[in-house]
């Protein structure tokens, strides 16, 4: 079992999400990530080099950006969460690279 650590700027990027996708991610966060969360399935994937973070939660068009580190085995940390509008990823209020 996993413990779920939100990074200080999670908070601020969830004030730009309705409250049914914030009930979503965290809904999604608690089933996807609590148990095996370095595995990948058709929802959860291991990013190339990027700056937001090494692993990905899709839901929908919801996105959630995490790392599991060596020094702490059993913590998820979320980095950032997000949406998609066609191509474009939004974290926040700011649109963000992959």
């Amino acid at each position: 079992m996993y413990t779920i650590d939100f990074a200080e700027s999670v908070k601020e990027q969830l004030r730009y999400l309705t409250a049914h996708q914030k009930v979503t991610i965290l809904d999604s966060i608690e089933k996807q990530l609590s148990h095996e969360p370095l595995s990948e399935t058709r929802n959860r994937k291991q990013l190339r080099p990027n700056p937001v973070a090494p692993w990905e939660l899709r839901i929908g068009n919801l996105r959630v950006f995490y790392e599991v580190t060596s020094d702490e085995p059993h913590i998820v940390k979320i980095l950032a969460v997000g949406h998609k509008k066609g191509n474009k990823l939004y974290v926040g209020n700011r649109e963000v690279e992959l």
